[in-house]
């Protein structure tokens, strides 16, 4: 088969060079995923394992795009759903593989797998990689087709930099999990201000009773000035 990967994570890169016995154009750069360059290729699917762009309806009405969303759909429609999800103290949730449509998360399913939320964001996007890569393209080119979403719908709001402040409020156990929802690449560590310095932490564990993480410190004008990016996803 002609398969298109359109991804920007390094994980999904790597996986997507593992894959044998299809044809695969991998895509990485949104000015790739025009109409014309994608119908020269005429994909038989196209897989966007972690993309941050509008998808053309053009493209999505024309062949096969199969999302991968980081919840039991439909509950967690919608942006940031790792950070939303760990926001809310759960630790296990579906991956779905569902069609492109003109919805936000709204198309139909083509299968799930189960996923654990322990570790730190990178550590989650990795291990959802592998399942992704591993079982889930794998099944969905053996030819099975989706059916329609059920179940109560609940949305999530994609988060902003501002999101990733732990206040004074939280619970040791919350501040940790804080810090590994925000610690992957491409996102905003999660933060305090101390004066005139912004604190980032990252590379969090907790034991006995304690949280050792990393430290970045930075005068809070100079990190406006350099900018940072956000916590899409």
């Amino acid at each position: 088969m002609r398969i298109i990967i359109a991804t920007i994570k390094p994980w999904n890169i790597k996986n997507a060079y593992k894959i044998k016995g299809h044809e695969v154009k991998i895509i990485i750069d949104q000015r790739e995923l025009v109409y014309e360059k994608i119908s020269e290729f005429n994909p038989d699917y196209i897989f966007f394992p972690h993309w941050s762009w509008i998808i053309p309806e053009k493209i999505y009405e024309k062949f096969r795009c199969i999302v991968f969303h980081m919840t039991d759909l439909p509950f967690g429609r919608g942006g940031s759903p790792l950070q939303n999800l760990i926001k809310r103290g759960i630790t296990k949730t579906k991956i779905s593989a569902i069609r492109v449509n003109s919805g936000i998360d709204t198309g139909d399913i083509y299968l799930k797998k189960d996923l654990d939320l322990c570790g730190t964001a990178e550590e989650i996007y990795m291990r959802t990689s592998e399942i992704v890569f591993n079982e889930m393209i794998p099944e969905i080119l053996e030819g099975i087709e989706p059916v329609k979403q059920e179940g109560q719908i609940t949305e999530f709001k994609r988060l902003i930099d501002e999101d990733g402040r732990i206040h004074e409020s939280f619970k040791l156990s919350k501040i940790y999990d804080h810090i590994r929802m925000l610690d992957a690449e491409g996102y905003s560590n999660a933060f305090i201000d101390f004066g005139n310095h912004r604190l980032r932490f990252s590379r969090a564990s907790l034991k006995h009773g304690k949280i050792l993480a990393d430290v970045e410190i930075m005068r809070s004008e100079y990190e406006q000035n350099i900018g940072y990016s956000g916590t899409s996803g």
